[in-house]
């Protein structure tokens, strides 16, 4: 009889118990299916930096301090109930408020959208002048992108000889993943660089090896020499016999001291480094006697034989030819006709002197 008894009240328990879930998963389901399709906040759009890792518990937290969701508990309830938590990648998102539960998770389910920053980085800047671009284009603060550049260990891991990436950030129109890091951005454009010098010493091999063996410059080096090139010139047709007056100087026996004379090595010197001679400090944009005899600078090509220690900005794909194919000629001197203009080359010492007047002193 107890037997008995004990087996009514176990069915008893067990169909109330049966009940009472049901009546809650009824309401439950009720609530959920009505919270669904009810839409929540206001004031128009609100973008959403998800990182990497994040839990969704996390994701919905943001969402509710973002004004998406009203209450992230029956968010997430909402998302285990419904179709199951789904793997949000990071990124940026954007919902449009108000937006119903159904609406938010459609989007977080859909991934990130990409959003593309383009920008412009012409031939001939340096890391200072780059580093401005970038920022002013919204990809990142230019003190942090100006610190890597000057970093030792990344110009290491990017295969980069010197101490800073100073003639390997490729001019070029690129197109950013907005939220990119300085360090993806800078190493992208040195690859980009990288890719480039391949292809041309693949396409010249002659004057690859012209230059490794006669001149005795290796990659670093044209990198130098096309710096050189970039920034004395911005006519196409002259970027070759321009290189080709520097490598007479360095190479023609008759032709001593090996100094290269190139303006825009002191302007550099005076300009981009963290320590400037005393000369230097004084350069206001001019370059002035003091400069030209300044044996402290040591990117002076005035003062020092041979090529300054390094680049003097990004040389361009065409720059970067010309060092390694010059146009063969015996010139050795030039000055330019016009300020950024066409250049007059000279054979002696004699005929340049006589274009500096014609060119230079008299006008002024």
């Amino acid at each position: 009889m107890n037997d008995r008894i004990s087996r009514y009240i176990g069915l008893a328990t067990f169909i109330l118990s049966l009940t009472l879930l049901g009546t809650v998963g009824w309401r439950l389901y009720g609530f959920l299916s009505r919270y669904a399709d009810t839409p929540f906040g206001s004031g128009g759009e609100v973008s959403i930096s998800i990182p990497r890792g994040a839990t969704f518990t996390r994701i919905a937290r943001m969402l509710h301090e973002a004004g998406v969701v009203e209450n992230p508990l029956y968010f997430r309830m909402f998302a285990m109930f419904g179709s199951g938590i789904p793997v949000v990648k990071a990124g940026q998102y954007t919902f449009s408020r108000p937006a119903s539960p159904v609406e938010v998770l459609r989007v977080l389910r859909a991934g990130p959208k990409i959003h593309l920053v383009r920008v412009t980085v012409p031939e001939g800047k340096n890391i200072l002048e780059v580093s401005q671009i970038l920022a002013g284009a919204g990809l990142g603060d230019r003190s942090d992108f100006l610190s890597l550049m000057r970093d030792k260990d990344l110009a290491a891991e990017l295969g980069v000889k010197g101490p800073s990436l100073e003639g390997y950030l490729f001019p070029e129109t690129y197109k950013f993943r907005r939220g990119s890091s300085p360090k993806e951005i800078l190493s992208y454009m040195v690859k980009m660089h990288h890719r480039v010098w391949a292809r041309l010493i693949k396409e010249h091999p002659r004057g690859w090896r012209w230059l490794q063996t006669t001149v005795g410059f290796g990659h670093h080096e044209a990198v130098i020499m096309a710096s050189l090139v970039e920034k004395e010139t911005g006519v196409p047709k002259e970027r070759g016999l321009i290189a080709g007056v520097f490598y007479n100087r360095l190479l023609r026996p008759d032709f001593k001291p090996k100094l290269l004379q190139t303006d825009p090595t002191i302007i550099y010197g005076c300009t981009v480094p963290l320590v400037k001679s005393r000369a230097c400090r004084k350069f206001h944009g001019r370059i002035r006697r003091i400069h030209l005899v300044d044996r402290d600078n040591p990117y002076s090509t005035y003062t020092h034989e041979g090529l300054p220690p390094g680049p003097i900005c990004s040389p361009g794909r065409a720059a970067l030819l010309a060092a390694i194919k010059p146009t063969p000629s015996d010139y050795l001197y030039f000055v330019a006709k016009t300020p950024g203009g066409e250049h007059y080359f000279s054979r002696t010492r004699e005929e340049h002197e006589r274009a500096v007047d014609r060119y230079i002193r008299k006008k002024r």
